[in-house]
């Protein structure tokens, strides 16, 4: 008898007092994700890489905004979404009590404005997403010049840049995959 208790000494506690006492977690543990939506783009990227559909994002061109969303109920805290995000405005944190009475309480949300084209007025883009990449351009050592002609092709949708880029003849190279003398022969 003695002897099992001197085991059991030497033992220590095998349980912890969770409720009472924090419980610790590793620190590669994955909880729930925390959002910061100052930092986010807006680019979706976090959205394609959910394998459970947790995130959200839908665009509403005529009102111009974009929604995100999180479902904390859906989400299996695999981490896709911050690996994926480019300006780490998701992140999972160690928190993992997440019981709630409102069922309300399981969702996170955040709206974002969109660009409107300088050509048609069409909603198209995150206005954060359009501003990122120029910062990203200045950053990269770009003239004011180049960042002018870079704002007006970004501020531009897609749809009308490609009639741009048709309507320029230097753009249209129609004997491009043709063989040499084939296109000798055209001409």
């Amino acid at each position: 008898m003695f002897k099992v208790i001197k085991t059991i000494i030497k033992a220590g506690e095998s349980t912890k007092k969770y409720p009472f006492v924090p419980l610790e977690v590793s620190d590669d543990f994955r909880g729930k994700p925390e959002y910061n939506p100052e930092q986010c783009i807006a680019c979706a990227a976090c959205t394609r890489a959910c394998p459970a559909n947790a995130l959200i994002m839908e665009t509403d061109a005529a009102q111009g905004t974009r929604r995100w969303q999180l479902s904390i109920a859906r989400c299996i805290f695999c981490g896709r979404c911050e690996e994926v995000c480019p300006t780490k405005a998701i992140k999972l944190s160690k928190e993992f009590e997440l019981a709630v009475c409102n069922k309300e309480d399981l969702y996170q949300e955040a709206n974002f404005s969109l660009t409107h084209c300088r050509e048609c007025d069409t909603a198209f883009a995150p206005r954060k997403a359009v501003e990122y990449a120029l910062d990203l351009l200045q950053q990269a050592g770009m003239s004011d010049e180049q960042l002018n002609v870079r704002r007006q092709q970004l501020e531009t949708c897609p749809a009308c840049r490609r009639k741009q880029n048709m309507m320029d003849a230097a753009n249209v190279f129609h004997t491009k995959h043709l063989n040499k003398e084939v296109a000798d022969e055209r001409n």
